[in-house]
């Protein structure tokens, strides 16, 4: 599955209403999640893999996710209401600069216009540069350096004012 597949599926989600949707091949497992996780019911798309991995790979994901969506709307939610959200517009590999010897591409307080590169997402060993759709300045940045990120979720916190 290359990444123009995956952004497909993507949208497809997006489009279709489901809160989540699960997919599993043999080398590869993806997760989308949109919108209120709440509200909607589950959708779940499996390919057939083998029984052997069936239970071992559907076994440990299922307690993790509910556990971890509640808290990134509960979050975002608070007081950060008259801040902008620019999130996730793929699932990857979030880091902050270029590469190793470089400087991160944004900090806390820098002023940022649109178009501005704010990171590099890995998706599929490819690295997307993910701009800001908004001028503003960067209040808070909500992930962490080389952790996984989902798609639609939230990773800085920008004033537009």
């Amino acid at each position: 599955m290359d990444i123009k597949e995956i952004q497909s599926l993507i949208k497809f989600v997006a489009k279709s209403g489901a809160s989540e949707v699960k997919l599993e091949m043999e080398d590869i497992k993806i997760t989308i999640r949109t919108g209120d996780q709440s509200s909607s019911p589950e959708t779940t798309i499996v390919q057939q893999i083998p029984m052997a991995q069936a239970p071992v790979a559907a076994a440990p994901q299922a307690p993790a996710a509910p556990e971890a969506t509640p808290a990134a709307p509960a979050a975002a939610a608070s007081d950060d209401s008259k801040y902008i959200t620019i999130k996730s517009p793929i699932i990857g590999t979030f880091y902050r600069k270029p590469a190793p010897d470089k400087p991160n591409f944004v900090e806390v307080g820098k002023e940022i216009q649109q178009g501005d590169v704010l990171c590099v997402i890995e998706a599929m060993k490819l690295f997307n540069d993910i701009e800001s759709e908004v001028s503003g300045k960067i209040v808070k940045i909500l992930v962490d350096d080389s952790s996984p990120v989902e798609f639609d979720q939230p990773l800085f916190l920008v004033d537009p004012s």
